[in-house]
């Protein structure tokens, strides 16, 4: 994709990966739309980064899903980039009482969520691009964080699919592949030891000037070339098995 003179949609662009994917994405000539659930949050951007153009949106809801796309299409049909980022994670485990409901919640972010808009936007005849971001948990889990590490595989499954399916659009996809990086994924201070967005944006910065799909930084991109046997090497080391 071109990285400069695009209208671009970043779910969940607001923070973490998606506030530096915003912050880029500007210094490099584009306009931006953000969306996300809590307006302060989006306004606190939109200070920062006057040019940002910021929507509230409960993407868990199918109705402002909806809403949304037909806001873009009244207001921004030159939009060419959806950028699929908006996830939660949930530390749960099978035996907790409130397993299913946390489940139900990740599945309609992390899965549904993302499928529709996806639906929704390529009707768009400007659409050029679609970058969905996924995980390194998508080739190996880790327990502790269950459901989101299948979420992730199921979407990564799906990437890989669309990037087919899209050929005949001339619509690319691009996936975004971090591993665990220093955000507030998860809750405050869970990954304060893990690399910075900062470095890993640049990386893929730099592999988007070289026309790279697939987009890796650190342990994601050795877990990409993995082989079986070192994936589930990688498992129990990872579980002390």
């Amino acid at each position: 994709m071109n990285l400069s003179n695009n209208k671009i949609l970043i779910t969940g662009g607001a923070s973490g990966i998606g506030l530096g994917l915003t912050q880029r994405f500007i210094e490099e000539n584009n306009t931006v739309i953000i969306c996300g659930r809590r307006e302060d949050v989006l306004n606190e951007v939109a200070a920062q980064f006057p040019t940002v153009i910021t929507k509230v949106c409960d993407l868990s809801v199918e109705a402002e899903r909806i809403a949304l796309y037909e806001w873009i299409k009244e207001n921004h049909s030159d939009l060419n980039v959806l950028i699929n980022n908006a996830g939660i994670q949930k530390w749960v485990s099978v035996t907790d009482a409130d397993f299913y409901e946390s489940m139900k919640a990740e599945i309609n972010t992390n899965i549904e969520a993302p499928l529709h808009l996806t639906s929704l936007f390529i009707q768009l005849q400007s659409l050029t691009t679609v970058m969905n971001v996924t995980s390194g948990l998508a080739f190996s889990p880790f327990a502790k964080i269950p459901v989101y590490s299948a979420t992730k595989a199921f979407f990564r499954s799906f990437t890989l699919s669309l990037r087919h399916l899209l050929k005949e659009k001339n619509i690319e996809v691009v996936e975004i592949i971090p591993p665990a990086l220093n955000t507030d994924l998860g809750g405050v201070g869970l990954h304060n030891a893990h690399p910075s967005v900062s470095s890993f944006i640049e990386s893929i910065f730099e592999q988007l000037k070289q026309g790279k799909t697939e987009l890796t930084f650190g342990t994601s991109e050795s877990r990409l070339n993995a082989s079986v046997p070192e994936l589930r090497a990688s498992f129990d080391a990872l579980h002390g098995n």
